[in-house]
């Protein structure tokens, strides 16, 4: 009951206003602003990695929690069971500070701090913080069943699903819905009958690390290399730990300790770029238009064609002389549709869509508009829209009324 009472209260706050970045991520969106979307929209730039990167990284802190968690929960407490870890965090900072019982006084953002700058407000972190929360307690489930990836999920669920619950996995490589050729790249589904080991944790980060941070030709299998850029004071260089055995000297123990931090500087490396770029133009294209660019190519297209097929027509009538002039009336038809494939294309926008509540997917798919504030923005802009198409039309079709005809 909490957690729907926070999450009217979040929705009743963006009545007027569009969402924030991290509310998309943290999954307290509606169509077409969510991060279904927001994926289908790096898709269609090719930029996915960098949000899967994103994703991939947030379960594997979600895996580190829901171990801490677990350490504690049988007793032990974490300086007893990875000693390493609990002096790297006192010495570093650790974005676990509250879950593993260290004094948290500032410590839960001393390293994301010192490495990158503070990079998410205060209510930022709240919402994030409590979306990571609840992915936690979910990992802890022991009801829990194998299932896709996080953003396996966002890629492939229903657009119908307003707020789909985020499954504790490590997927295997399921195809997304509407791109085939590219997979998931998380890892495989970790079950939850069986205590969450460092082992994991370590083959979490390796499977990061060779996914978007090791050079291609570092990979044994290139097709699974998405290296993204870094800038060179986050780039890691090489992972000398490995899954398969167990570490034994003290550096591959001093390594292992800073595992659960490993990626965390990076993830809000990409966070803020992701914010800065791509999400504004995201919300140009989803909350101002709800056309595809391909869509909005065809309608230019056909505008073009049926704006060369009602000024044939027109000009026929004024130089063949066809009476009465009554009949010129019916250019309307082809201006009509002339002019609405023509301005929609010019604004992303078809109205006929936005009075229907529906916004594109992919190219002629789409899907109902649920965000409140978007949905009046796109009717107002509709509206408008409309204004100037009956405004065109109407003067084209006037213009080649009243011109006297003169049989050639």
């Amino acid at each position: 009951m909490d957690d729907q009472r926070q999450q009217d209260d979040w929705e009743s706050n963006r009545d007027d206003r569009l969402p924030s970045f991290t509310e998309v991520l943290s999954r307290r969106t509606r169509p077409p602003v969510d991060l279904f979307m927001f994926y289908l929209f790096l898709q269609r730039e090719g930029a996915e990695d960098i949000l899967d990167f994103w994703l991939d990284v947030q379960q594997h802190e979600n895996l580190c929690r829901a171990y801490f968690k677990d350490v504690r929960k049988s007793g032990r407490t974490i300086k007893e069971d990875w000693p390493q870890y609990w002096d790297y965090a006192r010495r570093r900072g650790s974005i676990y500070g509250t879950v593993v019982g260290l004094n948290t006084d500032g410590m839960h953002t001393k390293r994301s701090t010192a490495s990158t700058g503070e990079l998410l407000s205060e209510q930022d972190k709240r919402n994030l913080a409590a979306t990571d929360e609840k992915a936690a307690g979910r990992s802890t489930s022991p009801r829990l069943t194998p299932g896709i990836s996080e953003h396996t999920h966002v890629a492939s669920m229903s657009p119908t699903n307003d707020r789909p619950t985020t499954p504790f996995s490590l997927s295997g490589r399921t195809p997304t819905l509407f791109n085939l050729k590219r997979a998931s790249r998380a890892p495989t589904v970790i079950p939850r009958s069986s205590a969450i080991t460092r082992q994991d944790l370590i083959a979490s980060a390796e499977r990061i690390y060779f996914r978007y941070l090791s050079p291609a030709g570092n990979t044994v299998n290139s097709q699974e290399n998405h290296e993204i850029y870094l800038p060179p004071s986050l780039r890691i260089h090489s992972f000398p730990l490995s899954s398969s055995a167990e570490p034994r000297s003290q550096s591959e123990m001093a390594i292992m300790a800073q595992i659960p931090d490993m990626f965390h500087a990076q993830k809000e490396y990409c966070f803020r770029a992701m914010e800065q770029d791509a999400f504004p133009r995201f919300l140009r294209a989803k909350a101002f238009g709800n056309l595809t660019p391909i869509s909005a190519l065809v309608r230019l297209i056909l505008g073009l064609v049926m704006l060369w097929i009602g000024l044939a027509a027109a000009f026929s009538l004024v130089f063949l002389d066809v009476q009465p002039k009554s009949k010129r009336f019916f250019l309307f038809i082809p201006f009509t549709f002339a002019v609405l494939f023509l301005v929609s294309h010019q604004y992303e926008l078809d109205p006929i869509l936005v009075f229907l509540g529906q916004s594109e997917t992919t190219p002629f798919r789409t899907l109902r508009i649920k965000e409140p504030y978007v949905k009046k923005l796109l009717l107002g802009r509709a509206t408008w829209v409309t204004f100037l198409v009956a405004a065109f039309v109407a003067a084209l079709t006037l213009i080649f009324w009243a011109v006297p005809g003169h049989r050639l």
